[in-house]
């Protein structure tokens, strides 16, 4: 049985209005397409809908019932793709975000205030994670994006460069390497260290520049959050291996530090999606908004957030 959704709406139009010259005007449609409409869908149920007399017509029991409940299929029906319409502008949407926390309180704040001002009915939903753990949510879809990093090419995920962050010495107040240009990890290799959790993307990083230069990487403390591992430094316990963005560097500014002279203490920062997905008009708007806050002149060189 084939029922057309104009043959709905005819039958709730009709007895809405009380007659078909006014269901059909309504409509924007003849009356005697309207009246086709209708005797259509009575041959398909097999139920006389409306009486017809000389005076005009008149909705059956049937015709009622069946019209206040296509009334509420129609009502949702439209509810939908009016909420589908929305999506497709951008005017609603929810996007979850997996994203490393020195990404989350540097560059994210100013991409997600450029999406709310362009598009104020999207939500993101942030999930601030270390690296691995950004990676695993996107392969789940947890999470439709991440910002993060790969320690290699993953075939689960497309990753977009965003922008590129080194790990620079951060130097207790008064330290001796406050004369030095630059430090290379031979000399931190002589002083206590304060780095991130094992396991994390600063640490993989700090490790591979050391075993680079022949060292091996013996940490004085490990911190979880990057305010720790500043807290540390500032007390003077050692010499913080931290992200150029951190923001806990900016509201520290008694710190100097020092880039370090090695290649390996560079990452790249990554879009990323699970390869071969279509991203949703909100994760789509999401993006540009993190491309064009990376791109805007107010974040100084391009290519990398200020803090």
């Amino acid at each position: 049985m084939s029922i057309s959704l104009r043959q709905l709406r005819a039958l709730v139009m009709a007895v809405d209005s009380g007659s078909f010259g006014r269901a059909a005007t309504r409509l924007h449609v003849t009356q005697p397409a309207l009246t086709v409409q209708i005797r259509g869908l009575e041959e398909r149920l097999g139920i006389t809908l409306f009486d017809r007399s000389a005076r005009g017509v008149r909705p059956t029991e049937a015709g009622l019932a069946l019209a206040r409940s296509f009334a509420r299929i129609l009502e949702e029906l439209d509810g939908t793709v009016a909420g589908a319409r929305d999506l497709a502008a951008r005017r609603s949407g929810t996007v979850h975000l997996a994203v490393l926390p020195s990404v989350a309180a540097t560059l994210l704040p100013q991409a997600l205030a450029r999406l709310r001002q362009a598009h104020p009915g999207i939500r993101v939903l942030v999930r601030d994670s270390l690296a691995h753990r950004v990676a695993e949510q996107v392969k789940a879809g947890a999470t439709e994006l991440g910002i993060g990093t790969l320690p290699g090419p993953d075939a689960e995920l497309d990753g977009e460069p965003l922008f590129e962050d080194e790990l620079v010495a951060v130097l207790p107040p008064g330290h001796a390497l406050t004369a030095a240009m630059r430090v290379t990890p031979a000399i931190l290799a002589e002083e206590p260290l304060i780095l991130t959790d094992p396991g994390s993307s600063l640490r993989v990083l700090a490790e591979r520049a050391f075993a680079e230069a022949g060292l091996v990487l013996r940490p004085a403390y490990e911190a979880t959050y990057m305010s720790t591992a500043v807290a540390l430094v500032r007390a003077g316990l050692g010499i913080g291996v931290l992200p150029a963005t951190a923001l806990d560097l900016r509201l520290a500014p008694v710190l100097e530090t020092r880039p370090i002279a090695a290649p390996a203490m560079r990452r790249r920062i990554l879009l990323l999606r699970r390869h071969g997905s279509s991203l949703s008009p909100a994760a789509d708007a999401l993006a540009e908004a993190l491309r064009a806050t990376i791109a805007a002149p107010r974040l100084g060189s391009p290519g990398t957030p200020s803090i």
